[in-house]
């Protein structure tokens, strides 16, 4: 039978394990023999000291101190042998070292790292060349526009001006552009520019004649997106120019005068926060600077323009979290208290926190409006909750256009900036579809949107100065004319506010005006179309009081053609005239389905017949099956490109499908192991035992490894790092428990063992742990490194615990230098993809 375990020489002398029909040869029973003893004597070893204290009447303290000194002086020795090998390793790759931190550590050009990122060194030329007439511009619009806009925010700084105004000789340097063609729509193109701006400008200005403020240098770094749209068949061939920054850029600024005190670090962050904020309204998404080439293209729409779509989040688990918690001055490790942050552009939610958990279930959904797709990110960053400071426990981040493009992923991802940890996902994306839908009637205890409302606020007309005038010119019946005539009338300092159910969202304040433009863009999240009504408040900047409400109901957009209304509102409770213009827009969230893939026919079961004189007949196909009739370059087509399929494929998956032909085993001729070899690497106490049936019948690849192999001349020792595993073979619905074993050939005992640590639940996971063998530089070329991938089972199983495994030859290695690479791992016996 094909799944009947290999015969060695001397099977014959194998022995029966009663109530089965496995056989184990002298060589494992022995092996399990010398397991049990060491089990023992390490047990006795533990409690006979604890035994001893008690028959002589000493007092369990002892045996406490005993243990935290063992624990302490292992710590300590531990401690100081990484700080040796530390040293050791700096001194041996001195230059390695140092060029990684250099990387990590220097703010190096765009185009370095990213490959479609390319270099912008004409247009830093064209910058340099236009700088003074951008400061010209500049200078002209901080004194006609912004001094302006600070003179009427507040009394106090009705004096405000500037009287130094140079932006420097250092222009802002492009690091890099990136543009997209392909992703977008034919009549735009889509630049993102990296922008460093380290200048040596000089602002002063006087808020009064003993108050004098400036600014003296500041550094500025951010991704600015540039959009050229329409392209249209005429000159000046674009439309329109919009710019803007996908996230919040950095900022540091060199107060100067009174304002030396925004260098504190108390203030710093806060005067910082201040002007970016101000920054962020004006040029961060949502909020665009626009600038129109033709007449035929308008502002608002170039402004605010309606989302690309929106982003469902599913936060559902994590797992194999690092470990943040300790006790006893750190000497024991617990576990974790874990949340999450989940945030695309200015929207971010957090999780709730679970308690003493590394895997924890949170099982919560999160929707975001995504405004550019791709360019926006979904970052997830998770934390360990603490009294005084949470420690980070790692984080993920995705591009919105990969979403986009793959419409819904529901994976685990790797956490970056972490030791260990996945994260599961479930991502969706949803179109804006304008075509009114009678049968959406969505339960409103699902917490799931069934639309999004995008309101475009344009300006207000005739607002009252406040509900005191509103009430004075109600009582004695004047008309706004006589009203003007009677009494200076200045127009009031408002804002507007909306609200939809429990979402409250705040325009910004257009101070001391009666025709107030705010020129704002705002969308929202719609459960229920047929029930709720947006309130729409005009209120006053300093009291509060309200200059006029207007309600919405939902319903009414719905039954539009177009479901968007645009035109001036009458308001309520304010003047006779009182108007607000603004443009609502209601979209129907549709759920995309992923793109229809071509599917894979299952790779053909063929049965494998040995003849007498050991030759491998023919494969009959069966007659009248039409799958099993196609020609063999045919067969080996399908059986390729199934193999990706049948990579991730768990246990249970495989006992489902697996045939009554699909166990055949095959000699893998690419296999780097050999026959010594494999003799050699099965000192295991699975020895004799089978494979697991889901292995055998297993068609894909059984992943990889990333190994380090070098030699340290000052130590004489063969060093071993190993780094990682990379799409192991799933064992079970909850992943894969592997650790790595290795020999260095052909020492094969037990004392000369290595093996990692166990890393649960996962098909990548990240060991990073290193082990030394005591051999000179010439007896390591002569050995070889026999690598065992094997996943973690309990002492009793009658089955091989192997992954995968691959044999390394160490004289075909430069140890001097040092090897860093990805191996496939192989089992011996077992046929693997067909390539």
């Amino acid at each position: 039978m094909a799944s009947a375990a290999q015969t060695h020489p001397g099977a014959q002398e194998s022995r029966f394990i009663p109530g089965s029909t496995e056989r184990l040869s002298p060589s494992a029973v022995n092996r399990i023999l010398m397991e049990f003893l060491i089990y023992f004597g390490r047990a006795l070893v533990v409690f006979y000291p604890v035994y001893l204290t008690g028959y002589l009447g000493f007092s369990i303290s002892w045996v406490l101190l005993c243990m935290f000194m063992f624990t302490w002086w292992q710590k300590n020795r531990q401690w100081k042998d990484v700080q040796i090998g530390g040293a050791l390793d700096l001194v041996e790759n001195e230059k390695h070292i140092i060029n990684t931190e250099l990387k990590g550590s220097l703010q190096m050009a765009s185009w370095v790292h990213f490959t479609d990122v390319e270099k912008a060194n004409w247009v830093n030329k064209v910058l340099e060349q236009a700088w003074p007439f951008v400061g010209m511009y500049i200078e002209k619009l901080l004194k006609d526009n912004i001094q302006q806009t600070v003179r009427m925010c507040n009394s106090a700084l009705k004096m405000f001006t500037f009287t130094k105004i140079h932006l420097g000789h250092k222009p802002p340097k492009i690091t890099g552009i990136r543009s997209y063609t392909h992703e977008v729509d034919q009549r735009e193109v889509i630049l993102d520019m990296n922008i460093n701006y380290d200048s040596d400008v000089d602002i002063d200005a006087d808020v009064n004649a003993a108050i004098t403020v400036g600014v003296k240098g500041l550094q500025f770094q951010g991704m600015l997106r540039v959009i050229l749209e329409p392209l249209i068949g005429q000159a000046p061939l674009v439309g329109g120019v919009t710019l803007f920054f996908i996230r919040r850029p950095t900022l540091q600024i060199n107060w100067t005068g009174m304002t030396n005190l925004l260098d504190s670090p108390g203030f710093s962050s806060l005067s910082e926060d201040t002007i970016m904020d101000i920054i962020a309204s004006i040029i961060v998404l949502p909020n665009r600077m626009c600038f129109p080439l033709i007449d035929q293209v308008k502002v608002d729409q170039m402004r605010f323009p309606l989302p690309r779509g929106v982003v469902r989040v599913h936060m559902l688990e994590a797992r194999d979290l690092m470990a943040k918690d300790t006790y006893m001055m750190g000497l024991v490790k617990g576990k974790s208290d874990p949340y999450a942050t989940v945030r695309v552009g200015n929207r971010h939610f957090k999780t709730k926190t679970i308690k003493e958990n590394l895997h924890p279930r949170w099982n919560e959904v999160y929707e975001f409006v995504v405004h550019e797709a791709p360019g926006q990110e979904l970052e997830v960053d998770l934390y360990d909750e603490d009294r005084d400071k949470d420690d980070f426990l790692g984080s993920y981040k995705m591009d919105l256009g990969e979403i986009k493009r793959e419409k819904e992923m529901d994976q685990w991802f790797p956490l970056e900036s972490a030791t260990s940890g996945e994260i599961h996902l479930k991502l969706q994306w949803l179109a804006l579809s304008s075509e009114p839908r009678r049968d959406i009637r969505p339960s409103t205890n699902s917490g799931l949107s069934c639309a999004m409302l995008a309101i475009y606020l344009d300006s207000g007309s005739n607002l009252p100065k406040d509900h005191s005038e509103l009430a004075s010119n109600q009582k004695h019946g004047k008309h706004g004319r006589e009203a003007r005539l009677t009494k200076k009338n200045v127009g009031p300092s408002s804002y507007v506010e909306f609200a939809l159910d429990k979402d409250v969202q705040k325009s910004k304040v257009v101070f001391m005006s009666k025709d107030p433009v705010w020129e704002q863009g705002f969308t929202f999240f719609v459960h229920n179309i047929e029930t709720q009504q947006l309130i729409v408040q005009v209120k006053e900047h300093e009291k509060k009081t309200v200059l006029g409400v207007f309600n919405l109901p939902l319903n009414r957009l719905s039954e539009n053609s177009q479901m968007s209304l645009d035109q001036r509102f009458p308001l309520e409770r304010s003047g006779a005239n009182s108007q607000i213009k603004l443009k609502a827009t209601l979209r129907i969230l549709t759920e995309e389905r992923p793109p229809t893939k071509i599917p894979q026919s299952s790779p053909v079961n063929v049965n494998q017949q040995m003849a007498a004189g050991g030759n491998a007949s023919a494969s009959a196909a069966h007659p009248g099956d039409p799958a099993k009739s196609q020609p063999a370059d045919q067969l080996n087509r399908t059986n390729e490109a199934s193999s990706a399929q049948q990579r991730r494929s768990s246990f249970l998956v495989s006992e489902a499908s697996k045939s009554p032909n699909a166990s055949m085993r095959r000699y893998d001729s690419h296999s780097l192991l050999s026959d010594n070899s494999i003799a050699s690497s099965r000192f295991d106490l699975s020895d004799g035992a089978s494979y697991p049936e889901a292995i055998r019948n297993h068609q894909g690849t059984f992943g990889e490894i990333h190994l380090t192999v070098r030699y340290a001349n000052m130590r004489n020792k063969l060093i071993v790092l190993v780094h990682a595993c990379r799409d192991l073979f799933l064992c079970s619905d909850h992943g894969t428990d592997s650790y790595v074993r290795m020999y260095l050939l052909p020492d094969h005992s037990w004392r000369h063992r290595k093996k990692t640590h166990v890393r649960k639940r996962t098909v990548n996971p990240v060991f990073e742990e290193k082990f030394e063998f005591d051999v000179s530089l010439e007896e390591a070329k002569t050995r070889k490194l026999d690598i065992s991938v094997k996943n973690n089972k309990m002492f009793h199983t009658r089955q091989r615990k192997d992954i995968g495994m691959v044999m390394l030859d160490i004289s075909q290695m430069d140890l001097i230098k040092g090897v860093s690479d990805w191996y496939e791992l192989t089992l011996p016996g077992l046929m693997k993809s067909n390539k």
